[in-house]
């Protein structure tokens, strides 16, 4: 039997958001650094670390099998579950069997402390900061096993919108300095980084505790020689000025023409139930300048269906608003009712049948849409990120396009982390999402 006490090994296992990602494969190193080698496929691990999303219900749900799972699969293990489930539901996921540590997002980037802990007095550990308590920014850029970077640059949200309960599980906005994650990009080119993804909870909203402004975050990190390829992740419409649109497109070489950007609903009346901070107007008007000034932009867009309050009545109007929007692909989520939300109160409930038939218009739309934005390039040359794969031995590769489209090619280790131009054509152009 493993003695529970000692870890040379460990497994991890991340559910939800980029930042998840690269906060796990912060922990991943930071344990290396102690002597923790990540556990090989097939291995037993010592130490099992389950980085949790709580977006949805079904998020929660997934979290709960997954450590149920693990659990029963290596008993000898030390189980440490962490991330925003844990942060909401401390005590409901202690009490599963098996789980030996709860850590909340606060605490998250102290795991060795808890580990310690828990080897010396062989008792669960709770650690969890109260969510108005969370005020410390905590710096992450990692890559893991990806050819990408993934780097941190703001924490936790203010924006309290009615249905979400990412505030509660991420703490108050904070950020670090513009110094200090330029810093991290060169440390990123010099390991040969070719590309990066900045991340976080609101990312536009940088800065608010610190004074600086998420403009000049960007411009300072055009600036780092080495690296080639810059992508911001989900940014809020209301912050996602034409003033950043314009400069991204004129950039000197490396902002991608990408973005992802969350809409919730087409219905300005659900948007004021939501409490969302932009109306239709101004979001569609947000994609109008992107195609303008990114005419091959590839635009990703969040949508909610059936929230509380999204009457047939303004789910017609949401879906027929969708319809006009320049978006490449939907993201689709199935309202979640999420306990301590005001949106509980906010409306009659849309049943369940009606919420997944909403989805399957949506999601036909989205395919519709990713087809005819892919279709579109098919006989196009452009420049190509290829990316480890994922399987050892894999036969096949792939990677993305400035504009990311997926490209798949047979597998060529040399091609690994490196820019080509590529022919795209139907047979090599994916519509999977990564």
């Amino acid at each position: 039997m493993t003695d529970k006490r000692t870890f040379h090994t460990a497994s991890f296992h991340t559910l939800g958001c980029k930042l998840n990602f690269a906060e796990t494969s912060t922990l991943g190193r930071m344990l290396a650094g102690r002597g923790v080698r990540r556990a090989e496929e097939g291995e037993t691990p010592d130490l099992c670390i389950v980085n949790t999303c709580s977006v949805t219900e079904m998020a929660d749900k997934k979290g709960r099998r997954l450590i149920r799972s693990l659990a029963a699969k290596y008993p000898d293990a030390t189980l440490v579950v962490t991330g925003c489930y844990a942060q909401l539901k401390a005590s409901e996921i202690a009490a599963i069997p098996g789980v030996d540590i709860v850590v909340g997002s606060d605490q998250k980037l102290e795991m060795m402390e808890w580990l310690e802990r828990w080897a010396a007095e062989r008792a669960t550990q709770i650690a969890v900061t109260p969510h108005l308590d969370i005020r410390r920014f905590r710096p992450s850029c990692e890559r893991g096993d990806r050819t990408r970077y993934f780097l941190k640059v703001q924490d936790g949200c203010d924006y309290y919108c009615t249905y979400c309960t990412i505030p509660m599980a991420r703490g108050r906005s904070r950020s670090g300095r513009i110094s200090e994650i330029t810093q991290q990009a060169r440390q990123v080119a010099a390991e040969g980084g070719r590309e990066i993804v900045i991340t976080g909870v609101n990312i536009g909203d940088f800065g608010r505790d610190t004074g600086e402004k998420f403009f000049d975050l960007l411009k300072s990190l055009d600036e780092v020689e080495g690296i080639e390829r810059y992508r911001i992740s989900s940014i809020e419409p209301n912050l996602l000025t034409p003033e950043i649109i314009e400069w991204c497109a004129r950039s000197s070489r490396a902002f991608m023409p990408h973005f992802h950007i969350p809409l919730q609903s087409g219905s300005d009346a659900v948007l004021r139930k939501m409490n969302r901070r932009y109306d239709t107007a101004l979001f569609a008007e947000r994609l109008a300048i992107v195609k303008e000034y990114m005419p091959d932009a590839f635009i990703g867009v969040d949508v909610i269906a059936g929230a509380r309050g999204e009457t047939e009545e303004e789910w017609e109007k949401s879906f027929e608003f969708i319809k006009t929007l320049p978006f490449s692909h939907l993201h689709v989520f199935p309202y979640s009712e999420r306990p301590g939300t005001v949106a509980l109160i906010l409306g009659d409930a849309v049943s369940q049948e009606e919420k997944h038939r909403r989805v399957g218009l949506l999601m036909k739309l989205s395919e519709e849409r990713q087809r005819l934005f892919t279709s579109s390039f098919e006989g196009t040359e452009r420049r190509v990120l290829w990316e480890q794969p994922q399987s050892p031995g894999a036969r096949m590769m792939h990677g993305f396009t400035d504009n990311y489209l997926k490209v798949t090619a047979p597998h060529q280790p040399e091609l690994i982390n490196s820019i080509t131009l590529h022919r795209l054509t139907a047979a090599n152009l994916s519509l999977d999402a990564e």
